[in-house]
């Protein structure tokens, strides 16, 4: 694993003392933007929270201004008579908006009918984001004041400007009320902009302020650990951004998991990775260090099984715990539990007439029940002649070497023929059946491909690189960077195993070859041949039943 690295200020996001906002308010003729028209507009631009321009004018909305918006307003027909139309005046206030973050109070409203404007001019939707001074003194100070309203926070907040329904009046009230809630908001330690943007949709205030735990989180790919009053880990995830990760536990996460991992949390620790890659392997490793209680991958599990064909005279499929060398003439596997690989065994034994009794060859006079049904060939009555046997065997054998449609291609036929037939729960079980075999045999090819790679050095032009060893990952690395300075052995030491004997190792080397089948990836160098047998495990196409 890559060691830990020193956070840069790049880490933290955009800081708000940095942020350029724009405060804007718009009056007009009624409350859709379908049928009703802008009649003024006010905006304020800062820039490290000094004023950095001022933009207003009147409107022409092209229709009658109902009487009671001009007694709330004191907007009259005259005033905007000779007042430009927004045609003239959106292309103005939008190079003046810039990349500035939009503020407003019921912010929604405002934005509505710019976009409505810019959308019918040919100008799309504004790509600005934007922050509701509403939403924020909602989730900051609802307590505090006896409504929302603008004039009441703006009282709240000793704004300088009282508003009166005029949009520059209101647009300077509203940037007064900004001014407090970032201030308060500052108090929880929300100091930069994807914080503040998270804000109005944090859950209730009872563990909100345990959001400081995240603070020291830098923005890059890792793990983190939840940790208890007694220093417990009772939780393990990875994220590609390890504070908004974090972060986001805290901002409207309905889970009722979530409410109670806050109500524990205590200290949380993290550690930086390269790559996602290797946060996701990370990830898997510390669960099964710490079982947390936290992680469904914690939880008890039924025991792991393999699928053995055995080495005998009349071999046949048996359930093994685990997995010895020399033993059985091939293994699928490890599965979670006893149900899993069953399924798999059914589904081999659709495929193919395998033995399915386990008494010794001729210990009955008449064939075992599978056998008189003819989906079976059984020895047990001393009849089945071993040449021919053999021949199932080989082919079973082939298809989980070699050519997989020898195993899945009757299961695919006997499932259209039963959706033709209008037996659908059937047809959903042989289905259930051939998806479990088809994955059985990628995972194995996988861990084969793997394993006789030795040491692999791949990397991809956007997700870093890694350095595989034999189905577990060494070392990562970032986007750009260069792999670490370790020789290669000249050959594979040993023969890999057939399969993994440990679920953890299967679940790492799943988790790196789906890294390895993104497009874009390049192979830099292996100590052994890194390949997939020609014959491609088909999936099962989709069939309505």
């Amino acid at each position: 694993m890559a060691p830990s690295v020193q956070r840069c200020f790049d880490d933290l996001g955009t800081s708000l003392a940095e942020v350029p906002f724009c405060v804007i308010d718009l009056e007009t003729t009624g409350g859709s933007p379908t049928g009703c028209g802008i009649t003024e507009i006010g905006a304020l631009r800062f820039k490290g929270g000094e004023p950095d321009g001022t933009f207003h004018t009147l409107v022409n909305p092209r229709q009658e201004i109902p009487a009671f918006i001009t007694i709330m307003t004191g907007i009259t027909q005259a005033m905007v008579i000779e007042a430009p139309p927004v045609e003239e005046v959106l292309p103005s206030l939008l190079e003046f908006v810039g990349d500035s973050v939009v503020v407003g109070h019921n912010v929604r409203f405002d934005l509505s009918f710019l976009n409505a404007a810019a959308e019918r001019l040919g100008y799309g939707r504004l790509p600005n984001r934007a922050v509701d001074t509403l939403a924020l003194a909602r989730r900051l100070i609802r307590s505090e004041v006896r409504d929302l309203t603008l004039g009441t926070l703006a009282a709240y907040f000793r704004s300088p400007v009282t508003p009166s329904h005029r949009a520059l009046e209101d647009a300077r009230a509203t940037a007064g009320v900004l001014w407090g809630l970032l201030e308060r908001a500052g108090g929880l330690g929300v100091t930069h902009l994807e914080d503040l943007l998270q804000l109005p949709t944090a859950r209730g205030a009872a563990h909100y302020a345990k959001i400081r735990l995240a603070d020291s989180l830098p923005r890059r790919p890792g793990v983190y650990l939840f940790r208890d009053r007694a220093g417990e880990v009772f939780y393990v995830g990875k994220a590609a951004n390890l504070r908004t990760r974090v972060r986001s536990y805290f901002y409207g996460d309905d889970r009722r998991r979530a409410d109670q991992m806050l109500r524990e949390l205590a200290a949380i620790d993290h550690r930086v990775c390269a790559t996602e890659l290797e946060a996701e392997v990370a990830e898997l490793r510390l669960i099964r260090a710490h079982r947390p209680r936290h992680n469904r991958r914690s939880r008890p599990t039924p025991a792991p099984h393999w699928l053995r064909l055995t080495d005998e005279a009349f071999p046949r499929l048996a359930l093994a715990r685990g997995v010895r060398p020399g033993e059985g003439l091939l293994h699928l596997g490890p599965f979670r539990g006893r149900p899993a690989a069953r399924l798999v065994a059914e589904a081999v034994w659709d495929a193919l007439p395998l033995r399915r009794c386990s008494g010794p060859p001729g210990r009955r006079e008449a064939p075992c029940a599978p056998a008189q049904l003819g989906v079976a060939l059984c020895p047990c009555d001393g009849a089945l002649d071993p040449v021919a046997y053999r021949r199932v065997v080989d082919r079973l054998v082939a298809g989980v070497e070699d050519n997989p449609a020898t195993l899945l291609q009757p299961l695919a036929e006997k499932v259209a023929a039963l959706a033709r037939d209008g037996r659908f729960e059937e047809a959903g079980w042989v289905r259930d059946r051939h998806h479990a075999l088809a994955r059985a045999l990628e995972r194995r090819r996988a861990w084969q491909a793997l394993a006789r790679g030795g040491l692999i050095c791949v990397e991809h032009p956007e997700g870093g690189g890694a350095l595989i060893e034999h189905g577990r990952l060494a070392a990562s690395w970032e986007s750009g960077g260069r792999p670490p300075l370790l020789p290669l052995p000249d050959a594979v030491p040993g023969n890999p195993p057939e399969v993994p004997s440990d679920p953890g190792d299967a679940e790492e080397a799943d988790i790196l070859w789906r890294w390895l089948s993104k497009p874009g990836i390049r192979l830099l160098e292996a100590s052994g041949p890194l390949a997939l047998p020609t014959r491609p495990v088909a999936r099962l196409e989709r069939v309505d039943l």
